[in-house]
């Protein structure tokens, strides 16, 4: 296990989860990933990538929403978790993710090779 790895391991525990409106997905579109949190995602071809940028879309969502949701990467779980990424509905954890928490996953992304999701 590499030392990013762990590093999004125990970030990933300190993102509070909450429940989305079912059918929303105001918040996905395309985000960058480092390469440890691209190999959890489910492979897409250059194709399907391709089509779902031209749409403005992540390429993991489907017609029932986000079809990685357990493997998302740390920028998808910080949506509606802070005041800086707030969900579109106003939906929200009871307790939010913490400015710590936050700024460690942004230090993570800076310090990381980041591809397009």
């Amino acid at each position: 296990m590499t030392c990013t790895h762990r590093k999004i391991e125990h970030l990933r525990r300190q993102i509070p989860g909450f429940a989305c409106v079912p059918g929303c997905h105001d918040c996905c579109g395309p985000v960058t990933a480092s390469s440890e949190e691209m190999a959890r995602l489910p492979h897409r071809s250059a194709s399907q990538h391709d089509e779902a940028l031209a749409q403005w879309n992540c390429v993991h969502l489907g017609p029932n929403g986000c079809e990685a949701y357990d493997e998302r990467p740390l920028i998808c779980r910080l949506f509606g978790t802070t005041e800086s990424l707030p969900c579109p509905r106003g939906r929200g954890p009871g307790t939010p993710t913490t400015a710590q928490v936050e700024k460690q996953v942004h230090q993570l992304i800076a310090s990381t090779r980041q591809v397009l999701v």
